[in-house]
Formats: C-alpha cells, structure tokens, sequence
C-alpha cells in the first residue's frame, strides 16, 4: 500500500489517499484539544496511545457484530481505513449525564439516565458544532430521512456493544462522540476514532458518589494533570480483554 497526497489535517489525525481509491492511511497525532480547538497542547505518546487504543476497539466491536471503517493498524501511530463519504454529524450517545448534557439541563454530573439518549451536532468548527435535530439534517440535505434513522439506530447499537465492552474491564460508558459515513454502495458505517479523547470514561472501582476517577481527555479539559497514565490504563486493560477474545475465537 502507497500512501500519496495529504486529504485533510484535523485536531488528531492526518488523512492520506493510497494508490487504492477506496483506503485511506490515517496518521494520528500527539495534538490535544479541548474547547473547540481554544485549549490546544503537543503530547508525547498520544498518538500513539489513540491510534492503538482505537485499533483494539474496532477489532473488539467487530467481535461484538458492528462493522466499521478500520482495516488494519500499520504502523505505532498509523492504520488503514475504508474511504467513507462522511456525514458531517457528530453523534452523540448518553447514559449518564455530563459534561454540556448535564449544564444545559442543570443536572448533576453523575446522574444515570432513564434511557441512553443520542443526539446530533452540525460538524462545522466555525460554527461551534451547533446542536441540530432530524429536521434540521434534512432540510440542509445532511441525510435522508431513511439515512438518519439507520445512524439513530446503530449509534443506539455502537452503545451498547460499547457499554457491555467497557464494563468488561470495570470502566463506566458515561458518552461517547462517533461519525459515520456511507460506502459507494450504500452502507452506513461506524467511522472516525473510539478513544478517551472521544468518550467519557470513568474507573468503576475507583469512582463513588464523592468521587470520579476519570480515564478520560476531561482531565486535559480540566486541568487534573497528565492524561497520558489514564489512556495507558484503558490501553492495558483493552488489550487483556482483546487477547482473550482472538484465543477463543
């Protein structure tokens, strides 16, 4: 495989076409950021740390049943995608309010949901990645009608394999960012990246009601030290459950 032109620089990641129309090479970056791009920091290893940890994810999702775009890790920071026409949504699933979830509606962080709830937001940086809903996608010919209740739908799917994923390594699915894209024959996939920069995570054992242990970039939005130790622990324990997982198969 060729990697060629450079396609799209983001906050994470660098995108590259391939002398295969149909792959992208994907190379992740040590950037952290937080506010929209406000908060920005170089971070030794955190690329590296992100591009393993969602590696291992997609591999564990794919176990679960749900496809995605990831073909295979290439490299430390590196890996090969499906080249995907993406929607520009961000989709947003929730089981335990927090973060602009838990402000907008004056809750307190920590309290768990009477159902998972998904939400979209305009992916649009100069706009600030406005909340907008079904009507909103279609009338600005996001999606279809059909297009979004598949994504509603699998969002509700990618939360739950997540979740039960999560739970096997004693870490709490607090919410979670994901994109997806269509195929050239149609299909909606999972896309972009599952990592700590993506969701909320939070230490099981080590969380109670007067304390959250995060594992998650909220301790770079909030000042609470390294995140680095944080995404080495969720990296270790995804691998001991992956592990096991490729010996049974």
């Amino acid at each position: 495989m060729e990697k060629r032109e450079k396609l799209y620089e983001g906050k994470a990641k660098k995108l590259y076409a391939t002398d295969h129309p149909d792959v992208l090479w994907v190379e992740y970056m040590n950037q952290a950021t937080a506010g929209n791009g406000a908060k920005k920091e170089q971070i030794d290893g955190k690329g590296r740390l992100n591009n393993r940890i969602t590696s291992v994810i997609f591999e564990e999702l794919r176990y679960r049943g749900i496809a995605s775009h990831f073909l295979k890790q290439i490299s430390e920071t590196e890996q090969l995608n499906r080249h995907l026409t993406m929607f520009p949504l961000e989709i947003i699933a929730r089981n335990i309010a927090a973060g602009s979830f838990a402000k907008r509606y004056g809750m307190e962080e920590g309290t768990v949901l009477s159902r998972p709830v998904v939400e979209f937001c305009l992916k649009n940086d100069a706009l600030g990645d406005p909340f907008i809903n079904t009507d909103d996608a279609i009338a600005l010919g996001i999606a279809t009608p059909d297009q979004l209740d598949i994504i509603r739908a699998k969002a509700r799917e990618v939360n739950h394999a997540l979740t039960a994923m999560f739970a096997d390594i004693n870490v709490t699915l607090v919410d979670f960012k994901i994109e997806m894209g269509v195929t050239s024959d149609g299909t909606i996939l999972l896309a972009d990246e599952v990592t700590p920069d993506t969701c909320r995570l939070w230490d099981k054992a080590k969380t109670s009601a007067g304390h959250i242990e995060r594992l998650d970039k909220d301790i770079f939005r909030k000042d609470l030290g390294s995140i680095i130790p944080a995404y080495e622990e969720i990296l270790e324990r995804l691998e001991k459950l992956n592990a096991a997982h490729q010996f049974t198969e």
